[in-house]
């Protein structure tokens, strides 16, 4: 199967160049199931009813989310009725899932959102013990196609999380810093990479109008951050494919940009006990 991961979807932008771009490219890479981060898609914060349609319209299947999952209330109801999580580590009484599951080409699939610890400013338990509990489950059920979005700030949870569970999930992708990181790979049949980088605005700063962010390094006063009305943007996209044991075998990553030009990268694939690169 041929998953695709959208990462953070920031404000219109975002949503116009999946709009226009997702479906095509969903057939010319026969792509089977498309996951996106939701957590910015509304105007930079949370996820409206509205621009959750408009994008589940659009050619994602389902979205996972982070520290801003909630900054627009009306999300509260959608958890129970859509295909939404949000991190499985924020406290149990939190609104929403961090999990979900269906079956994609008769085999069960898992996908589980997880926050990071530091510089998160949420309050949430610890990542590393939440999730090895969460896939002793899904193991254990003979769930075998796990793919987690670690929403985290630091690089080295992210690599943690990677050798932590390599041998047992099918992927992990980073997401939250919206700077895209050049070390996708596949390590021992997972599919990883430290950040997906945004879709939405590039021209900018983490996909926001850029008067807000250095009126704040220079005065030390913050303002709301907007998102830009014109902008050059970009879609982001990790592709990779996953055989019948959920191992990754293949990745690559897809850059749409709004002019037209696409780059197309593929992922180095790295047998750590080989010692060897393909």
């Amino acid at each position: 199967m041929k998953i695709a991961f959208i990462g953070d979807i920031v404000g219109r932008p975002a949503r116009e160049i999946i709009r226009d771009n997702l479906l095509s490219f969903r057939d010319e890479y026969s792509i089977d199931y498309v996951v996106a981060n939701y957590e910015n898609a509304s105007h930079g914060f949370g996820l409206t009813q509205k621009n959750m349609e408009e994008l589940l319209s659009s050619g994602i299947d389902m979205m996972s989310g982070g520290n801003h999952s909630f900054d627009k209330k009306d999300i509260f109801p959608l958890f129970e009725k859509y295909p939404l999580i949000r991190p499985i580590n924020y406290p149990k009484s939190a609104p929403g899932r961090g999990i979900y599951t269906t079956t994609i080409n008769n085999h069960k699939v898992a996908i589980i959102n997880l926050m990071g610890y530091h510089f998160m400013g949420a309050v949430v338990d610890n990542p590393f013990n939440i999730i090895n509990d969460e896939v002793a489950k899904l193991q254990k059920n003979g769930v075998k196609h796990i793919i987690i979005d670690i929403h985290a700030e630091t690089t080295a949870e992210k690599r943690t999380l990677l050798y932590m569970l390599k041998d047992k999930v099918s992927a992990i992708m980073g997401t939250h810093t919206h700077v895209g990181t050049d070390d996708l790979e596949i390590v021992d049949g997972c599919c990883y990479v430290t950040d997906v980088g945004l879709t939405g605005c590039i021209d900018n700063v983490l996909g926001m109008s850029i008067d807000v962010p250095i009126a704040k390094m220079t005065t030390g006063v913050g303002k709301h951050f907007d998102v830009p009305n014109e902008c050059k943007s970009i879609l982001q996209m990790i592709i990779f494919e996953l055989d019948d044991n959920g191992r990754a075998i293949s990745s690559m990553k897809l850059k749409i940009f709004d002019d037209g030009k696409t780059i197309l990268t593929n992922g180095l694939n790295f047998n750590s006990r080989k010692k060897e690169y393909n």
